[in-house]
């Protein structure tokens, strides 16, 4: 996946710094949806010269071309997603935790968009909220 990514990067002329280069590397293994300040603190000992705001630089540039989608909430933060193909997410209402779904039934949400408005999507985006079962488990042993 990564070389996949750096090939795509230098084919459109992006220079691949390693600073670069290690932004799009933790995004694609991290699969954890990661703010840019989460993405700063697990590089910063590898790269002490890096700066949130090349974190940020980065992670604007993958955005625009992209590599990566930016998913903005309520709460005023950023998480990031390398986005490889499309998914949806399921969101903990209680710590924040993010899971991806893959779910076929829902690859002509598009399509069945348009036939039904008119509208020519050019994307979307589905969370479902709820409680994780790690919280879950927490709340259940608060209540005994």
């Amino acid at each position: 996946m990564v070389v996949r990514s750096i090939e795509k990067l230098k084919a459109s002329n992006i220079r691949i710094t390693p600073q670069r280069y290690a932004v799009l590397e933790y995004l694609i293994e991290a699969h954890s949806h990661p703010t840019a300040d989460e993405i700063y603190r697990s590089l910063v000992e590898r790269f002490p010269n890096i700066s949130v705001a090349t974190v940020y630089n980065n992670l604007r540039l993958f955005t625009k071309i992209g590599f990566v989608e930016e998913m903005t909430y309520g709460d005023g933060s950023s998480r990031f997603d390398f986005a490889s193909t499309q998914h949806y997410h399921a969101i903990c209402e209680n710590c924040g935790k993010i899971e991806d779904i893959y779910y076929p039934g829902l690859d002509d949400v598009a399509e069945v968009t348009h036939n039904l408005t008119g509208f020519t999507v050019t994307r979307h985006r589905m969370e479902v909220y709820g409680i994780c079962p790690e919280c879950q488990e927490k709340l259940d042993v608060v209540k005994n």
